[in-house]
């Protein structure tokens, strides 16, 4: 199975211009604490992903140090370039780029760089629970088909 299966498909970005204090407030807004960082403000086929920005982020470079978040821009404190995998990526191949570089969320992208999603390990968690659901559920069924065709 690759992440393209089991990522988010919902999305909540953001430009690399709008305030901190703008960011947080798209975040409570939208229940999320993490933020995509597109290169374009206005959603379209080019934009392409610049960074990303997390509640800890916020809280680390602005809360922490007492900085004014009105005064500054998400592109100021958001993480550049950051790991972006493509769909195609199996999980396990996914998870080891993100133990690599220290991350629980990334962006999934298209072969051409569009944003798709994010996985995060909460997604999966739950992909595991449901294979492992399916496990349990066959043996159930193997056990059931036994008793009732060699009582």
């Amino acid at each position: 199975m690759n992440v393209g299966n089991i990522c988010q498909r919902e999305v909540v970005t953001i430009g690399s211009e709008e305030s901190l204090a703008a960011a947080a407030q798209l975040m409570r807004k939208q229940h999320v604490g993490f933020l995509v960082v597109m290169g374009s403000t206005t959603p379209s086929a080019d934009s392409k992903v610049i960074g990303v920005l997390t509640d800890r982020d916020i809280v680390t470079a602005v809360v922490a140090k007492e900085a004014d978040a009105h005064a500054l821009r998400v592109g100021d404190v958001m993480t550049g370039n950051p790991l972006l995998i493509d769909e195609t990526c199996t999980i396990e191949g996914a998870l080891r780029h993100m133990r690599d570089i220290g991350v629980r969320r990334v962006p999934i992208v298209s072969g051409t760089g569009k944003l798709l999603g994010v996985l995060s390990f909460d997604d999966v968690v739950e992909s595991l629970a449901n294979q492992f659901s399916d496990l349990a559920g066959a043996i159930r069924i193997g056990q059931t088909l036994e008793r009732t065709l060699r009582p």
